[in-house]
């Protein structure tokens, strides 16, 4: 049996080898490096060895491997939310598994765990459908999901990602591949919707989608200048819109790069990103006032087909070194937009590419019916701070973001999601936190129930016993 942290070698790993469909690397392997690579590249990734899944039975392999030598056992799909590095670990990659299958007359969607969820939109958009995903369609579908999946564009109408999930197929501590609905293996439908993957790995996924082929979206920038005006009619307007418009306002401080459109590089900006599920005339009739602030460096919010979604918030299309925190708040006052705009605001230094408020509400704060472990629902809005730069930057930024949070003390809510927890939020007091106490105490026990020895816990880690 191998020692959890300790190398492994070409003879360890014949016998995973000789018996997946996918490959199986070893650091120093042709492309390992490539196969561990994550969409955030703050966090390097290198585990004792990697599993390539190209097939469920793959994944099912892999990890009765792993518990056979007691290697903990990390899942990368796209790696939007690296938590850990992995060293020491077995890694399955599951990029490989991405079919999907759009039932039109059920409005539901089966994707497998590798898929992104552009993949989703552009298949589900010819029956008119349109599913929950996020900012970036280049998001993983499963990671999302079960991590709770906060929909900027529908989710204020339809909830969170994790409420409409109908069935997944998950592989389990002891390899077996097991269908899980709320009528079959119940608690664990509970847990992993939330609890993300820390009872297993989750291969293929079942969910609804909604009727949608264009929204009201896009955004509008603002000079800096501006950020108090903007940052104060966007806490004022928000209380006004209904629940098929969800927004956020993000202070920008964009790099001097090529991929940034001129107007806005290396400038200070102030950017809100609109997403409307009505017509729009009635989406430009509610954004008027945000509109007559003042004159917007760039206003990009139009008709456009869902499937352009990622015009709304206009993510980085490619992988970069991202150090980020969130924060929920319990409610979103004149004094907390202050605290921000002096924390973050133009007159500040501070070393963070954005500071965006989420608007919340609606949907999102219901409770599901069929109950899942996502917490944090009522909060109304959502801070998420982030920058960009090497190890070398990284204390800057995280003392960037620790001055805004500190701002925002008053009105900060410990309860969230784990897809919204950091790199630095690993410590059981922060996931516990976040769950809440009868939550967190739930999951420990199905956690015991399932895993038992721990194997998946390269994530944000919900052990077996409190």
């Amino acid at each position: 049996m191998a020692v959890p942290g300790s190398a492994v070698d070409a003879a360890d790993v014949a016998p995973l080898a000789s018996h997946i469909d996918g490959a199986v690397l070893l650091p120093g392997d042709a492309g390992y490096a490539a196969e561990c690579a994550s969409f955030n590249t703050a966090l390097p990734r290198r585990p004792a060895v990697v599993a390539a899944a190209a097939s469920t039975a793959d994944v099912s392999r892999a990890v009765r491997f792993a518990g056979e030598r007691d290697l903990p056992v990390g899942v990368l799909a796209t790696g939007h939310g690296t938590s850990q590095p992995g060293n020491g670990a077995l890694l399955i990659t599951t990029r490989r598994l991405h079919s999907v299958t759009i039932d039109p007359r059920a409005r539901t969607a089966r994707a497998e765990a590798g898929t992104r969820w552009q993949e989703v939109i552009d298949g589900a958009a010819p029956y008119g459908l349109a599913p929950l995903s996020g900012s970036s369609p280049l998001v993983g579908v499963v990671g999302y999901t079960t991590g709770g999946g906060l929909s900027p564009i529908m989710g204020r109408a339809h909830g969170w990602a994790a409420d409409r999930v109908r069935a997944f197929e998950i592989v389990t501590a002891d390899g077996l591949l097991l269908r899980v609905t709320p009528e079959q293996d119940p608690d664990l439908f509970w847990a992993v919707r939330g609890g993300k993957d820390n009872f297993g790995i989750v291969t293929a996924i079942e969910f609804d989608l909604f009727e949608a082929t264009r929204l009201y979206g896009g955004g509008l920038y603002f000079p800096g200048q501006y950020a108090a005006e903007v940052l104060h009619a966007f806490r004022s307007w928000t209380e006004t819109v209904p629940v098929e418009m969800s927004a956020s306002v993000g202070l920008l401080r964009l790099p001097p790069l090529d991929f940034v459109p001129e107007p806005l590089r290396g400038q200070f900006t102030v950017h809100v990103r609109i997403a409307y599920l009505g017509s729009p005339e009635e989406g430009a009739r509610l954004v008027a006032p945000i509109r007559e602030i003042a004159p917007a460096v760039i206003d990009t919010v139009t008709d456009m087909l869902f499937t352009d979604v990622a015009a709304v918030h206009a993510e980085p299309a490619s992988p970069l070194p991202v150090y980020e925190a969130s924060t929920r708040l319990a409610e979103f006052p004149e004094a907390a937009a202050a605290a921000i705009l002096g924390a973050a605001g133009p007159d500040a230094d501070c070393p963070l590419a954005m500071v965006e408020v989420r608007q919340l509400g609606g949907a999102l704060a219901r409770e599901p019916e069929v109950p899942n472990a996502v917490s944090g629902r009522t909060a109304p809005f959502q801070v998420f701070c982030a920058g960009v730069g090497g190890t070398m930057e990284a204390p800057f930024i995280y003392a960037g973001i620790d001055e805004v949070f500190r701002g925002l003390k008053p009105w900060r809510t410990p309860e969230g999601t784990l897809n919204w927890l950091s790199m630095r939020d690993i410590g059981p007091d922060s996931i516990r936190d976040a769950f809440g106490k009868d939550t967190y105490n739930r999951l420990v026990a199905v956690k015991r129930a399932y895993d038992p020895a721990n194997l998946f816990r390269i994530n944000h880690n919900i052990p077996p016993e409190l």
